[in-house]
């Protein structure tokens, strides 16, 4: 570690957001006052009020910035896709004729009807935030389609999903339901009985019929819901709590949240019963008793459980309730988030504090921070902390809005991290993955979260160029700024018939070096868990002004201090590494030097841009804004080192150099896995086997009943295969034959994180004698996948001296 190079950690920025303590009524839960920010009042100020709501988003209109560009660019979107095609399987099982041609993507899957919901979702988002009578209008179409499908079907039914048959053929979604209601249930996780995840469809489903409700007014989405909700109850009628389990192992979304929401809407009863059967306790159990056991499972899948557990526990002030998706929001963003605010690799939690061993290509997935965003609000809605929305302005600015090409409205499923990957974006009607979607609805409501309300307290927690009409509280405001480029914040007042209390969040980052003034001289606030208030009755004109440090800084990730991103205010950094469109082969850049921040100058500082001087390596690098790098490859993690350590790095990099070109001149052949050209030639056979690419290598796996063989040359004399696989793989057993006889079996359970490992197999001389090739073949273990492997090498052994 560098101590003259000052580091901030997120476990310091969110250092407040950690007890829980009892509340009253509603919530159970609070927040401790944030430690960086002690609580101050002035004479005869009040104290902050402990609950907020957002103001309603159809009071909040975009100014012009990023955010802004990238609504545009969604609604544009929004309106080159047509309803009747997202339509296409309701109609066609449901014995109507189709009125467009299904999607492609996952909507030609039997995943199909997912996208819907988002889609309606994203359409009542868009009338709240900008009016748009064009989304409303279409919405009211939709759930007109989806009452005439249920009045077809008879029994309440409505979906688009579908069941692959044993036999491949594909047909309604509808027919696994008997046999679930028999006890026939079968899951792999996400396939339920030959359907990819029906619940985690019709949650979404539900969630575009709220929406609809809430931010149009169209209550005729409400009858939909009720119907179906009779139709889903029927499906969980006959099952034993051990069978709902075994449903709930196949991911189902937030379905809880749903059932919660409909029993808020109607005050009915079992539909509260409902949502409370459908707790997964496998997962959420563990979290309720405030234990971190996220390794290994799939991210996503459990943040929505935990949303629903948030609303139920709203709704029925249940403290179990509250404590698990508490204590999970605290595990997620102190142990498990990158920098940019996402988290996962590959889709999967890895053991916390563990981020500098999964800087990959496939990190942090669009929906699991779509999701977080939405547990964050629940939680500040509880207890009031500013910390909460440190959390939220950084995944909302560096992940949700990197995630949106403003050009072309396409978004990402993940954002890779790793140095030199590219964002890969979606394609408009051929891919429909669940980023799709919920990129969709995270565009259309970058409004949502600006302002929060409580009695007479208006609260700004970002700070996005808007206005907003506070129409509680009697008063508007106008927020004017080039933030996060620039550090200074104007709030007018535009509006004000009676007092309030104004507080602005002062972000932990910036620590005690803030102003603030009102009509351009400084005024004495008071400060409470974050915020600078002050209770007045303010007049139209009336300018609050904030002014923010805009300096950089360095934070160390969590676990492995040694490696960095480098921060701006809010704003992640990267360097930049070249276009998207040029191939990227170097390794991964460095930072190196006794004094990492006296090495940045400045270039464009209005434009966040600048440039290494001496303390880049291999060289120099220019740093920008890493959510504006649409197109560009770049580096946001970086190993650091003081002087003396990067000598001895360059001498080890040099050993491990001359290692390489021994091993090169020994080697027989290498088989490069997962690379179309080296398979053929290769004449590579496979199974159930499918290519992978990871941290920029490619590989191949086998699944269960598969294999994946391919010719190698030979040589005469000893001979050993090599082959590579990744130090975190989830247990598996797999054989390794050479034409057709094993020679080794090799389970991977092995704990060497953050690095691909090489393991060696001797090759049984009668194998290779008096030949001039042989077929290499891995095949798993029933019940087991074989691989991924990346790579394989068949070389001479070293010659033993004498």
């Amino acid at each position: 570690m560098c101590h003259l190079c000052p580091t901030t950690s997120r476990r310091q920025v969110l250092k407040g957001v950690s007890a829980l303590a009892a509340l009253s009524a509603l919530s159970s839960l609070s927040l401790a006052g944030c430690a960086d920010k002690p609580s101050r009042q002035l004479a005869g100020a009040k104290p902050l009020p402990n609950t907020a709501g957002a103001l309603p988003l159809n009071q909040v209109r975009l100014l012009p910035s990023a955010f802004k560009t990238a609504q545009e660019a969604n609604s544009r979107y929004l309106m080159a896709l047509e309803p009747d095609r997202f339509l296409h399987n309701f109609r066609l099982f449901a014995g109507l004729k189709p009125k467009g041609e299904v999607y492609g993507g996952w909507e030609a899957d039997t995943i199909a009807g997912h996208s819907l919901g988002h889609y309606m979702s994203a359409l009542a988002l868009l009338h709240a935030q900008t009016g748009s009578l064009e989304a409303k209008r279409r919405l009211s179409y939709i759930i007109s389609e989806l009452a005439e499908v249920q009045d077809a079907e008879g029994d309440g039914y409505v979906a688009g999903f579908t069941r692959k048959r044993k036999d491949k053929s594909i047909v309604d979604g509808k027919e696994i339901f008997a046999e679930i209601k028999a006890g026939d249930i079968r899951s792999a996780g996400f396939d339920l009985n030959g359907c990819w995840v029906p619940f985690y469809n019709w949650h979404k489903l539900y969630t575009g019929l709220f929406d609809a409700q809430t931010y149009c007014g169209l209550d005729q989405a409400l009858p939909v819901a009720v119907k179906l909700g009779g139709y889903i109850e029927g499906v969980f009628a006959p099952l034993s709590e051990a069978q709902v389990q075994q449903v709930l192992d196949c991911e189902h979304g937030g379905i809880n949240e749903s059932f919660a929401e409909l029993y808020a809407r109607t005050n009915d009863q079992r539909w509260l019963a409902l949502a409370e059967k459908l707790y997964h306790k496998k997962v959420l159990d563990p979290l309720a008793d405030g234990k971190d056991e996220l390794a290994n499972i799939h991210a996503n899948t459990q943040i929505p459980k935990l949303i629903g557990l948030a609303r139920i526990h709203e709704l029925t002030g249940e403290q179990r309730k509250g404590a698990a998706p508490q204590f999970f929001w605290e595990a997620v963003t102190e142990h498990h988030s990158y920098v940019i605010g996402g988290n996962a690799d590959r889709e999967y939690f890895y053991e916390p504090d563990a981020i500098a061993n999964h800087i990959t290509e496939q990190t942090c997935e669009g929906c699991n921070t779509y999701n977080m965003l939405k547990l964050t609000r629940h939680l500040y809605s509880w207890g009031v902390n500013a910390a909460y929305f440190d959390y939220y302005e950084r995944a909302h600015l560096n992940h949700i809005l990197a995630q949106i090409d403003p050009d072309s409205g396409m978004v990402t499923y993940m954002m890779p991290l790793m140095s030199g990957a590219v964002r890969e974006h979606s394609t408009p009607f051929d891919s429909f993955w669940c980023c799709t979607g919920t990129g969709m609805e995270s565009n259309a409501k970058h409004g949502d979260s600006i302002y929060w309300q409580s009695a007479d307290t208006f609260f700004v927690n970002l700070y996005i160029p808007s206005s907003a009409e506070w129409r509680e509280g009697k008063a508007a405001f106008s927020l004017n700024t080039s933030y996060p480029y620039q550090g200074e914040i104007k709030l007018k007042v535009e509006k004000a018939e009676q007092a309030f209390t104004l507080a602005m969040r002062i972000p932990a980052w910036a620590g005690d070096d803030w102003t603030l003034a009102l009509n351009g001289k400084p005024v004495a606030v008071s400060q409470d868990r974050g915020y600078a208030y002050l209770s007045r009755r303010f007049k139209a004109g009336d300018e609050i002004t904030l002014t923010l440090p805009m300096t950089l800084r360095l934070e160390g990730t969590q676990g492995d201090d040694s490696v960095v991103a480098v921060l701006r205010g809010p704003m992640v950094l990267a360097a930049d590494l070249g276009s998207k469109d040029d191939a990227f082969d170097g390794t991964a850049p460095a930072l190196a030097g006794n004094d990492l921040l006296a090495g940045f100058a400045a270039m464009d500082e209005g434009s966040a841009l600048y440039k290494t001087q001496g303390i880049g390596r291999p060289a120099d690098m220019t740093f920008s804004p890493f959510y504006a790098n649409h197109q560009r490859r770049s580096a946001v993690y970086f190993k650091r080192f003081n002087d003396a350590q990067w000598a001895a790095e360059e001498v080890a990099y040099a050993a491990e150099q001359e290692r390489l070109k021994d091993l090169a001149a020994r080697s027989v052949d290498v088989m490069h896995l997962g690379e179309m050209q080296a398979e053929r030639d290769h004449k590579l056979e496979a199974e159930i086997s499918y290519p992978v690419v990871y941290r920029g290598r490619n590989g191949r796996d086998a699944r269960t009943g598969g294999f994946f063989e391919f010719t190698f040359k030979v040589a005469p004399g000893p001979l050993k295969l090599q082959a590579t696989y990744w130090g975190e793989e989830r247990k598996r057993l797999f054989h390794i034959l050479i034409d057709g006889k094993r020679i080794a079996s090799q389970t991977l359970d092995f704990d060497k994180p953050g690095a691909f490992f090489d393991v060696q197999y001797d090759i049984p001389p009668a194998l290779t004698q008096g030949k001039k090739q042989v077929r290499v073949r891995f095949e798993p273990e029933p019940g087991n996948s074989a691989g991924p492997v990346f790579g394989v090498l068949l070389f001479k052994p070293k010659p033993q001296s004498a």
